[in-house]
């Protein structure tokens, strides 16, 4: 099971379990609303594929299944833009 990312792909900033301005794609790329609103066509600057609002995580259910501690970043998103 993937586990939910702790972090912006593009800015890095730290994003809740909870937060419902989250975006994801197929492959489970994370990014929050701002760094979305600038990406062409609201897509996911790594596949081009469609970003839709991550599910959010009871916190209940974090306790046996955690989000993810390791942070993906990618700086070159923002030359996606």
């Amino acid at each position: 099971m993937l586990q939910m990312r702790p972090n912006c792909e593009c800015c890095d900033r730290d994003l809740s379990p909870s937060d419902e301005q989250i975006y994801i794609c197929s492959f489970e790329c994370t990014w929050c609303a701002a760094c979305v609103a600038g990406f062409p066509a609201g897509r996911c600057p790594n596949c081009a594929g469609l970003l839709t609002p991550r599910p959010t995580r009871s916190p209940e259910k974090l306790v046996n299944n955690p989000a993810s501690v390791e942070r993906v970043f990618n700086p070159d998103c923002l030359t996606a833009r």
